[in-house]
């Protein structure tokens, strides 16, 4: 039974973006509840079931649990489940409002787990005002007999995980905390595909930097290390609550998931390591490309000072000449003038040659 598990969350088909409509029991859009389903012994049970009815038929039989998807609802929305489920009003005030840390906490009967999602944002050209990195959030409620979901944001549609996990009963069989694993390990795998794409901009970016055109401004860099950091604040604060599912005895979590659950905290750990390493990169190319700045501009000063010393001799040349002297050398001198300015060009040939061959000019 749990050989399948990797198997079941790792099927090899693209995932859907966005909101899925696709599953039989899709609430219409504009309310909160987006799914809520039946499942006895790892089985999906036909027809749609309101939230009391399909708790009440499964406390009845005393198997199975109930998996409701919410999507931002509002306290109003959410006070009949809360009611129904007992959840304590700590974590609903969290899920209602959101912007909360991932983290893991216990309340009476139930375990309240906050993820922060992520997804790629595609962008023809990476530029100073992109959007890189998306975030939202996702809060699920495990109880005995019941998993509770709730999804802020427009991405990180859970209709798709709900399928695959239906294709292989013998997990769902597991209960409520099978799904709270694949869920945990579905969140991971987005961050490392952010992070895959995120390595791409970094490598254009890069190679702009250091190409002959020396392209790459550094308000694209600091865009993109604005959003590895909007990536780490979503990823590293759930490496603490991954642990605690591998070290502690949990209640509503079967112990023989927590070895899977430290497969999902590997793969988080190697998320946190890359984004680290990007940051680092990232701050060594906004300072290569500083450098590359200075030495632009030094080589304008140059290039500027060399023409100031170029000038510089007909300005003096032309400043003696200008004073109004009675007797001057060669100032009657039929071919004084002629002279003055060959020894003025000459002068100036002489220095333009030098700041040449030194690489002034």
């Amino acid at each position: 039974m749990i050989r399948s598990l990797r198997r079941a969350v790792r099927l090899p088909q693209p995932r859907t973006r966005g909101v899925d409509l696709s599953h039989p029991a899709r609430s219409p859009l504009g309310t909160a509840v987006v799914n809520c389903a039946v499942y006895e012994n790892g089985v999906r049970q036909p027809g749609d079931h309101p939230a009391d009815e399909a708790i009440r038929r499964v406390r009845r039989s005393g198997a199975g649990f109930v998996w409701i998807g919410l999507h931002e609802p509002t306290e109003t929305e959410f006070a009949g489940i809360v009611e129904l489920f007992g959840l304590h009003p700590l974590a609903v005030e969290d899920a209602v409002l959101a912007h909360q840390r991932p983290k893991i906490e216990l309340y009476d009967g139930s375990l309240f787990t906050v993820f922060k999602t992520v997804r790629y944002v595609e962008h023809e050209q990476l530029t100073d005002t992109s959007e890189v990195v998306e975030t939202g959030e996702l809060m699920v409620f495990t109880g005995a007999d019941f998993v509770i979901t709730v999804r802020h944001g427009g991405h990180g549609s859970l209709g798709p995980l709900r399928e695959q996990l239906e294709q292989d009963p013998a997990q769902l069989a597991i209960g409520p905390s099978a799904v709270l694993h694949a869920i945990a390990d579905l969140v991971v795998d987005d961050y490392l595909d952010a992070a895959a794409e995120i390595q791409d901009d970094i490598d254009e970016v890069e190679s702009d930097v250091f190409s002959l055109r020396g392209g790459g401004g550094a308000g694209r860099i600091y865009q993109l290390k604005r959003e590895v950091l909007e990536l780490k604040h979503a990823v590293a604060p759930l490496d603490r609550p991954l642990q605690t599912l591998v070290t502690e005895p949990m209640p509503h979590v079967d112990a023989r998931l927590r070895t899977y659950f430290r497969d999902v905290a590997d793969h988080l750990d190697r998320v946190v390591e890359q984004i680290t390493s990007f940051d680092d990169l990232l701050n060594s190319i906004l300072q290569a490309h500083l450098a590359q700045v200075t030495v632009a501009q030094n080589e304008d000063m140059r290039r500027i000072s060399a023409w100031v010393a170029i000038l510089a001799v007909p300005t003096m040349v032309c400043g003696v000449y200008g004073m109004n002297f009675t007797y001057m050398p060669e100032r009657d001198w039929t071919y004084g003038y002629p002279l003055v300015m060959a020894i003025t060009l000459g002068l100036c040939w002489l220095i333009h040659r030098g700041f040449k061959r030194n690489g002034w000019l």
